[in-house]
């Protein structure tokens, strides 16, 4: 249609009128078309040039946002919108020329909705025109969010709970059995031999000891964490953790290699959580190679993360376990709390990171953990390579 009326034009001066007519209503239809496609989007359009006065706007984002119209034709955007955080937001952003994806705002009018507003270069001929804000009210998508995440938190405090209940069984046993035992040594006696007294007291201290153990990697798994992200060089972190492990690595008769990229970027990362997550990662490796082997620790980059692997040559992991280690309390070793994959992934997702793993069965098991790059705002560039 654009070129039908770009060809129409340049041919106006040899139109006549009924030819003009005809185009006057083809732009007609084409620009009530185009109001009706706006006006019937759910999501809100608003245009503004580059003196970020109002161009074009349709009914969803008068809808969604107040705004208040005078008579001086030359207000900014943020001089009629009603709601004031919103207003300054536009006012520091558009001024500063970023590029804004989904930003969330409250709005209160009458009934709280939630607004997610995007700011975008206008382009046309390779040059910035103006600015387009596009926002979408995202109120009911946050409600089926929270609902999900309160069905799915509910549904592993379930496992969890039960697993507890599983993991105490055990030792509470243990501890009734021995006590038994105390009771019946002890009798009416006046006196006891206190060496098998000694054992059974042995005993219910090592079930306390680990009834203790499962509570507090229980709390661990169930409480938010209270972490402090702050930029720092991974690599650094785990050469920290490998110094306080290289005893334990020399006796279990393992090989260390790292490999380390260089000129790494500095993440935001909580080191005690890092080297928590790290440890559990080192430990499940030592388990897997009773008699020795190879523990490798790599880093480097791979686009906008960074990543860090642990690889060893034990064991391995049976193929339908791997879909299961970082459910809470599935284990497959004699002892522990089945907590620690768990943990690890906890850790790693309140990292804004993810978490993977590769394994066969008697060739070695690969952890890898990406964590993302920290993203600096960028100004709006025009498409010549021009700061705008």
């Amino acid at each position: 249609m654009r070129k039908f009326i770009q060809k129409a034009l340049e041919k106006l001066e040899k139109m006549d009128r009924e030819q003009i007519k005809n185009l006057l209503c083809h732009i007609s239809e084409e620009n009530e078309l185009l109001e009706i496609v706006l006006n019937s989007m759910t999501d809100g359009v608003v245009v503004t040039d580059n003196q970020y006065r109002i161009l074009l706007f349709n009914r969803s984002f008068e809808r969604m946002i107040p705004l208040y119209f005078n008579e001086n034709q030359e207000e900014k955007i943020w001089d009629i919108i009603g709601d004031r955080e919103l207003a300054e937001f536009f006012k520091e952003k558009l001024t500063n020329q970023d590029n804004i994806t989904d930003k969330e705002f409250t709005l209160s009018n009458g009934v709280n909705r939630i607004v997610s507003v995007s700011i975008m270069p206008l382009v046309k001929e390779r040059h910035v025109h103006g600015n387009l804000i596009h926002i979408e009210d995202v109120t009911e998508k946050k409600s089926k969010e929270a609902r999900l995440r309160r069905a799915e938190n509910l549904a592993a405090l379930t496992t969890l709970a039960a697993g507890v209940a599983h993991e105490i069984k055990n030792p509470l046993g243990s501890i009734g059995i021995h006590i038994q035992l105390i009771q019946k040594a002890i009798g009416n006696k006046k006196t006891v031999e206190t060496e098998s007294i000694k054992e059974y007291i042995t005993v219910i201290n090592e079930e306390i000891d680990r009834l203790n153990r499962i509570v507090v990697d229980f709390l661990f798994a169930v409480r938010p964490m209270d972490t402090h992200l702050e930029d720092n060089d991974i690599n650094t972190v785990i050469r920290e953790l490998l110094d306080f492990l290289k005893y334990e690595l020399e006796e279990a008769n393992v090989k260390l290699e790292t490999s380390f990229a260089d000129q790494l970027p500095r993440i935001k990362i909580d080191p005690k959580y890092i080297k928590h997550a790290l440890l559990n990662l080192i430990k499940n490796a030592l388990y897997a190679m009773p008699n020795g082997g190879t523990l490798r620790i790599e880093t480097g980059r791979r686009e906008d993360t960074v990543y860090v692997k642990v690889i060893d040559n034990g064991v391995g992991i049976p193929e339908e376990n791997i879909e299961k280690i970082f459910e809470p309390y599935f284990t497959t070793k004699d002892f522990g709390t089945g907590l620690g994959l768990t943990l690890v992934y906890k850790i790693v997702k309140e990292h804004q990171g993810d978490i993977s793993v590769r394994s066969k069965e008697g060739k070695g098991t690969e952890f890898t953990l990406n964590f993302p790059i920290p993203q600096k705002e960028k100004k709006l560039i025009d498409y010549m390579g021009e700061a705008i």
